[in-house]
């Protein structure tokens, strides 16, 4: 994939990257390729419902318990039966995602620059 046009810094800076506990996971019968993630994102942001087309490649329980990157100012979007609050980070390659997890001394909500 070419490389996205340059952008300037207000431009990234309007992302609200934080850091997710993963604290539920469930593979929705609905959708083949969603699953369905509650994440904690610390006592200011709370709990967002962020859905991830990963399902082909990983189980709800080996997500759960871990800490993701996520966009959390994403616009909600329906998808399926459920809404999506947000955006799991992680990177893509031809054959499957990699997701990206971050140490355990990472707070839920910590901001991500």
């Amino acid at each position: 994939m070419p490389m996205k046009p340059t952008i300037v810094y207000p431009d990234f800076d309007k992302l609200d990257l934080r850091v997710g506990l993963v604290v539920a996971a469930s593979a929705p019968d609905w959708s083949e390729k969603l699953l369905e993630l509650e994440v904690d994102f610390g006592p200011e942001i709370g709990i967002k419902t962020i859905l991830s087309g990963i399902k082909a490649w990983y189980q709800p329980a080996e997500i759960i318990g871990n800490k993701y990157a996520f966009v959390v100012n994403l616009a909600e979007r329906k998808m399926g039966e459920s809404v999506s609050q947000g955006m799991m980070i992680m990177a893509d390659s031809d054959e499957r995602p990699f997701l990206t997890p971050l140490p355990a001394e990472c707070e839920p909500g910590w901001i991500i620059h």
